[in-house]
């Protein structure tokens, strides 16, 4: 059976360097015939703001916030139960923070808002109608450490470019709070190519949406 006609829960990624944005490399490396782009940019300071910005991060405010909208494709219970949350390892020392686990349990923010879960399959939209832009991905990995989180997520059949996104909230030392975007892209199909162009402009558009979103003034 076609990618196409799967329920898009059962559609694989688009690409096969999944994961291609956490290497620390990938600038320099990326996959051959994608464009790479890394993003690292100060937010705010202090606990308030961390807060708002890894909030924002994991449930998929900083999309909303940035004019897209987010609707989350439900799959079945049993397919769920056994997503997969792989072990996290401190930077520094190489020791293991969290051990891997398999769990169904949505988990909520204090907003009340749903956090983010790998193996999520989203659709997220701009525009209305035939102006509209529909862009399937996947919740690949979730980064959840005392002064690390995060997410990544790939494509899938249907969006227009193919590759991967990842945003990562840090809290430094100096109790300041950095937003990391990271991505891996080229053009979904040939329908496409001839929009590049126009496409990266629009990504690197959004690019200070997020940073907006994360570093505005705080009500």
């Amino acid at each position: 059976m076609p990618a196409s006609d799967l329920p898009l829960w059962r559609r694989p990624v688009t690409y096969a360097a999944i994961g291609a944005t956490q290497a620390e490399d990938f600038l320099r490396y990326p996959p051959r015939g994608f464009h790479a782009i890394e993003r690292r940019v100060r937010v705010g300071h202090g606990e308030a703001r961390w807060h708002h910005a890894w909030t924002e991060t994991l449930t998929w405010g900083i999309k909303t916030r940035s004019g897209f909208r987010v609707s989350l494709v439900e799959a079945p219970a049993e397919v769920v139960s056994n997503t997969y949350t792989p072990v996290t390892f401190d930077e520094e020392t190489g020791e293991p923070i969290a051990p891997a686990t398999v769990a169904a349990d949505e988990v909520f923010a204090d907003t009340g808002a749903r956090l983010v879960r790998a193996g999520d399959s989203v659709v997220l939209s701009l525009g209305w109608r035939a102006l509209g832009i529909r862009e399937p991905v996947r919740v690949l990995s979730v980064i959840d450490e005392p002064t690390r989180r995060g997410f990544s997520y790939g494509t899938l059949p249907g969006h227009p470019l193919c590759g991967e996104e990842s945003f990562l909230v840090e809290r430094r030392a100096d109790d300041t709070v950095w937003l990391t975007i990271r991505s891996i892209s080229r053009a979904g199909g040939p329908g496409w190519r001839l929009l590049i162009p126009a496409i990266r402009l629009a990504q690197l558009w959004f690019l200070s949406r997020y940073e907006h979103a994360l570093s505005k003034p705080l009500g």
